[in-house]
């Protein structure tokens, strides 16, 4: 994008993004540790959220940025972002303000728990 500066080549060094320019961003409450939601960003999103304060993410079926809660009201603001051991994603802690999903739940992950069998570790 002309005029916009790029991403930092320090920060772009410990990033692996994906075949379609993406990295996976899991969000959490920074206070909880709920996990909220996941979203993807490339290069320009990712400098986005860690220079403005909010979470900017790479809509894949819009084809566009979007700025969580700029519309809903939802805002999430940026508390920390960490890069996992592989580089191919980012846990952004963030202070939410309403709710996380756009189906209006306070996480993504409200649809529901599957059946699992529960394993136990071994000491």
């Amino acid at each position: 994008m002309a005029g916009v500066p790029d991403l930092d080549p320090a920060v772009s060094r410990r990033l692996r993004f994906d075949d379609s320019g993406l990295v996976a961003a899991v969000v959490q409450q920074h206070d909880t540790g709920e996990v909220l939601m996941l979203g993807w960003m490339d290069a320009e999103a990712v400098r986005r959220t860690l220079t403005e304060g909010r979470v900017t993410f790479w809509s894949r079926s819009r084809q566009e940025y979007w700025r969580k809660g700029d519309t809903s009201g939802h805002v999430q603001f940026v508390q920390s972002v960490a890069v996992d051991c592989d580089g191919d994603a980012l846990l952004v802690r963030v202070d939410q303000v309403g709710a996380a999903c756009h189906t209006g739940d306070r996480t993504c992950f409200d649809a529901g728990a599957l059946e699992v069998v529960v394993g136990e570790a071994r000491r």
